[in-house]
């Protein structure tokens, strides 16, 4: 572990207090990361400073948050490794991002007979919303299936992404099994087809470093409040030569180049897309959290969350009945378990008694649910901050919640 990720976690304040009189232990960073003092203090630095709309006055103040925002667009570029900074978009998260494709691009090209292609292990956000783009157009949504370790099967993904394949729609890492998808060989997969690569990164922006045109996409999907930003903010990334193929999704102020009573035309990317008043703290907060990441290291932060996950997958899969998911190694920071005879929702209740925070539920991720065969599941998350103290307390909360329910 380096000296920077040794010392982080005195930069997150919320880490400093108990709950329920323990030490507070949080294993909870997939469905939010916690926020650093850097960032706290580029909000308020904002909001007592500069606090004005962007890209509509020259006054001082205006003027002041219109560069904070367009410079967070290119922290953000630089971050991802776009080659222009107007390749990002701010969107309000992951999900609005991929919206935004599926209603932007993908319905506008998608015909009938065509094909989308996607897995069992999405997010509903990155499900959901090529289930309606192939009700709407007439396309055909297929899956490339799971081998029993919750790995892509690639050799089925060879067949099943073909000539009428025209969009492959794919999470980086899984947010349930920790799986770690080889985007770079699907991508080249899709694209000797001619079809469009999109990336829900919400899982792997905040701990890979991602270099956008290495891996493959053609569009990339994140949110800053799982990589130490606020909630409220996230990115849409895109090839220029796509994002201009895309029709806007939000009509109104800011979005357009010419209005008349009875058409409009519009502004240039990214412009286009972010109609109305943008998160404009979010975004300024997004770019102070990514410098902060940008100052640990990326190849540190991935190095140290992937070891924390394989450590705790090897250690609760030696604790009689408890079931693990997904792939013992490699793996991302996280591990999804059950314990035997207690439904997930009990786990989280005595894991918080513990002082320990945890996600119990579908996930948002119901097919995949199925696949497994169970109705939900626990899962402990880590990231920065934690260390393999944390993971000596969630060990000794699944013993505790043993107790409680099989003495």
């Amino acid at each position: 572990m380096t000296a920077a990720l040794m010392t982080c976690k005195k930069d997150f304040p919320i880490l400093q207090r108990q709950v329920h009189g323990k030490p507070l232990v949080y294993l909870d960073s997939a469905a939010t990361s916690q926020k650093p003092v850097q960032v706290l203090e580029a909000l308020r630095q904002y909001y007592e400073h500069s606090n004005a709309n962007v890209h509509r006055s020259v006054h001082t103040l205006a003027e002041e948050a219109t560069a904070l925002y367009e410079g967070a667009r290119q922290k953000v570029a630089r971050f991802i490794g776009a080659s222009q900074p107007e390749e990002v978009v701010f969107t309000r998260g992951t999900t609005e991002a991929l919206n935004f494709v599926a209603r932007g691009w993908a319905e506008k090209h998608l015909k009938a007979g065509d094909e989308v292609v996607t897995s069992p292990m999405e997010h509903h956000s990155n499900l959901i919303p090529w289930q309606v783009v192939c009700r709407r157009t007439g396309a055909r949504l297929r899956f490339i299936e799971l081998n029993p370790d919750g790995t892509l099967n690639l050799e089925q993904a060879g067949e099943v992404i073909g000539p009428r394949t025209r969009l492959v729609a794919l999470s980086a890492l899984s947010n349930v099994l920790g799986t770690i998808n080889p985007i770079a060989e699907v991508a080249r997969m899709a694209h000797a087809v001619g079809a469009v690569m999109v990336v829900d990164g919400a899982q792997s922006v905040p701990h890979q470093l991602t270099r956008v045109m290495e891996m493959g996409a053609d569009f990339l999907a994140f949110s800053g409040h799982k990589m130490c930003g606020p909630t409220g903010i996230g990115v849409l990334w895109g090839k220029m030569e796509r994002l201009e193929e895309m029709d806007p999704i939000l009509y109104g102020g800011e979005m357009i180049a010419y209005v008349s009573r009875d058409t409009a035309t519009w502004a240039a990317v990214p412009a286009k897309f972010e109609g109305g008043t943008p998160h404009i703290a979010g975004a300024i907060g997004l770019g102070a959290a990514v410098e902060y990441l940008s100052a640990i290291g990326m190849e540190a932060i991935w190095e140290h969350d992937r070891y924390l996950g394989e450590l705790a997958w090897r250690r609760l899969a030696e604790i009689p009945g408890v079931a693990v998911y997904g792939p013992s190694a490699p793996r991302s920071g996280l591990v999804a378990f059950n314990i035997e005879g207690v439904h997930p929702h009990d786990v989280a209740q005595v894991f918080d008694s513990q002082g320990v925070a945890i996600r119990a539920g579908h996930h948002c991720c119901q097919p995949l649910m199925q696949w497994l065969e169970v109705g939900a599941t626990a899962r402990a998350s880590f990231y920065l901050y934690n260390d393999e103290s944390d993971i000596d307390r969630l060990v000794e909360a699944i013993e505790a919640t043993k107790r409680y329910f099989q003495p």
